[in-house]
């Protein structure tokens, strides 16, 4: 079916279509065990799948979804049957279709795609090229078997959604899409994404409806349809619920919502703006018999819904909006920014790291960037010494935070504990291996890469959640920096890794140390070409040298960093005033970032903090 015949069938009922219910859960009752392979049912128990679809029809539903919820090639890995994506498919289509032909009214056969059962970066190994393979091979197959439209559901990632639907768009631009998405109990999805971001998120998708299903019971899903409609009303909406919240019960699952009470629902889903109803785990032909009996003996016209639960909206903030941060301001202004790095003490002494920041602050800096555990040494807490700073110097920081050595729990605790203390700028960064440092065998896991942990900043704590979707009470308010190479071993890589980055909500951009400003630019510019544009500032690394053998470590042993021969030969030629020539290099440097970038990021090598209080005031002087 074609996408307009599609939406014409779907607005010439005068009332909601009535899809099917569970699958799954009919399957389990008659025998099959939930760790075994359903989709393989298609071939080796057809009769079994065929038997639960003509119930269903025979109920009323005018829509079935195919048995294929897993038949994708990763969870078919898991049975050894990755290799069978098409003829499962193509099985399960063929006998819906057997089914409807003897139908006593139109039924559409709707190919049901389900989540891959992996995780797609940023949270997990699979890349989204990856992703929108397998979903590809899976749709291919179904569309080439002729189903009438296709069905992503139960999605808790808006990533997994967009490429299943890029998938389906490129097979057949025509081929109508229903894209679906599964909430907690506290109405956000597992990635923590609200009703509102993704009934927007999947319209911009490209879908042509706009679904939610599983879940909870009804009343959860007509409270999230409420807000997915007010966020956009021109959408047309897809409503398949549970039959309520799942318990065990022994060795079986049982779910609480009877028959009657999705009869009521039906109603109501169709008064909140739901163009499709239907049931999913735990509903049963009983369930769509009794939705289409109220649906048929409703005066749809006159039916008033008071069957939903008052939502009490989340105020903005306790205390209160919070402002942008100081940086943040003045990067919107357009004003050139310096930013200077300074490296926690060792020990507990803080005098000496103050006095050198009180230099720095004098000299005109903007922001005092605060590392974290560099070289992997053991150094105080960074969030410590941004506070100190903040407190004692009254100059902004940002705190470097390294996803390198940190489980979730840590990360969301160290976050926390950073914006109680008034630390909102956060440098997100990879981290250096514990194998380098002080401390070899320290443990080096991590459980997010520095793209997912901007996304959990920007799109979970600023929301107000955390990463299971979970109430922190008030929104937080970070502003949120990534790293880039100017000088990548591989440009490729670097930016399609950058471009994770700013789809995750960077908010600015500060560069591993140039010492190529022309190639620095033209990077760049490279950058800009491929993304179709660079909206975020960026902050050029700036390193001073000090001597030769600095410069020789650097260029020789330093991964990022590459020295122009003539540069190094330059420090070579300054002999005893090596130093000196590396003041000078770094304010050429710096002056020379003006005409392409927003800033630059001073790193002082050696706590020399008088070097870079030399070069904020020449770069100010020259600027």
């Amino acid at each position: 079916m074609r996408r307009e015949a599609f939406f014409e069938w779907l607005s010439s009922q005068g009332r909601p279509i009535l899809a099917d219910g569970a699958m799954g859960t009919l399957l389990n009752q008659r025998g099959v065990k939930f760790e075994e392979c359903f989709d393989l049912l298609n071939l080796q128990k057809p009769n079994l799948v065929a038997d639960i679809h003509r119930e269903y029809v025979e109920a009323g539903a005018q829509i079935i979804l195919t048995n294929t919820f897993g038949a994708n090639r990763y969870k078919l890995a898991q049975h050894g049957l990755e290799g069978q994506v098409s003829r499962l498919n193509k099985a399960a289509v063929d006998i819906a279709r057997q089914v409807i032909s003897s139908s006593s009214h139109q039924v559409l056969i709707a190919g049901d795609v389900g989540p891959l059962g992996v995780r797609l970066a940023p949270f997990g190994r699979v890349q989204p090229e990856q992703a929108r393979t397998a979903f590809r091979e899976q749709i291919e197959a179904l569309v080439a078997a002729g189903v009438d439209f296709i069905v992503i559901e139960t999605m808790a990632d808006l990533y997994e959604v967009r490429e299943a639907v890029l998938a389906a768009r490129e097979i057949d631009p025509e081929v109508p899409v229903v894209a679906s998405v599964t909430f907690t109990r506290d109405d956000r999805t597992l990635l923590g994404d609200d009703p509102i971001r993704v009934a927007r998120y999947i319209h911009e998708s490209g879908a042509d409806v706009i679904g939610i299903n599983c879940s909870g019971g009804p009343n959860q899903l007509l409270r999230i349809l409420k807000q997915m409609r007010s966020a956009v009303p021109e959408g047309r909406y897809w409503v398949k619920p549970n039959a309520g919240w799942p318990e065990r019960m022994g060795d079986r699952i049982m779910y609480p919502a009877a028959p009657d009470y999705f009869g009521d629902y039906a109603v109501a889903f169709w008064k909140a703006g739901a163009a499709v109803v239907g049931g999913c785990c735990g509903t049963t032909p009983e369930h769509i018999a009794a939705m289409n009996k109220k649906l048929q003996e409703t005066d749809l016209t006159t039916y008033e819904n008071g069957l939903s639960i008052t939502i009490v909206e989340r105020e903005e903030g306790i205390g209160g909006v919070q402002q942008p941060t100081r940086l943040a301001q003045r990067l919107a202004e357009g004003k050139f920014v310096i930013a200077a790095e300074v490296d926690p003490p060792r020990g507990l002494s803080t005098q000496k790291l103050l006095a050198g920041v009180r230099l720095l602050n004098e000299a005109g800096v903007d922001v005092i960037n605060v590392a974290d555990s560099p070289m992997a040494r053991m150094r105080m807490s960074p969030w410590a010494v941004c506070r100190l700073i903040q407190e004692e110097v009254g100059v902004e920081t940002v705190l470097h935070f390294p996803t390198r050595g940190r489980n979730l729990l840590r990360v969301q605790g160290d976050l926390l504990a950073a914006h109680a203390l008034g630390v909102r700028n956060v440098f997100v960064v990879m981290g250096d291996p514990t194998a380098i440092g002080d401390y070899p065998n320290a443990m080096d896991n991590y459980d997010l890469v520095p793209s997912g942990l901007i996304k959990l900043i920007k799109q979970g704590f600023n929301t107000g959640v955390d990463h299971a979707g979970m109430d922190i009470g008030q929104p937080t308010s970070f502003f949120v920096g990534c790293a880039l190479n100017l000088n990548p071993p591989d440009p490729e890589a670097e930016i399609k890794n950058l471009r994770r980055k700013l789809r995750a909500g960077a908010d600015f951009i500060m560069t591993q140390p140039i010492f190529d400003p022309e190639a620095a630019r033209a990077f760049l510019g490279y950058i800009h070409e491929v993304l179709g544009g660079l909206n975020v500032p960026v902050l050029i690394g700036i390193l001073p040298l000090v001597s030769e053998r600095h410069a020789a470590f650097l260029h020789h042993e330093v991964p990022g960093i590459t020295i122009p021969h003539a540069i190094r030969q330059r420090v070579a030629n300054g002999g005893e005033k090596a130093a000196r020539v590396g003041i000078e290099i770094a304010i050429e440097l710096a002056l020379a970032a003006k005409s392409f970038a927003q800033g630059i990021y001073l790193m002082p090598a050696f706590n020399r903090f008088d070097y870079a209080a030399e070069i904020i005031e020449n770069v100010r002087k020259g600027g």
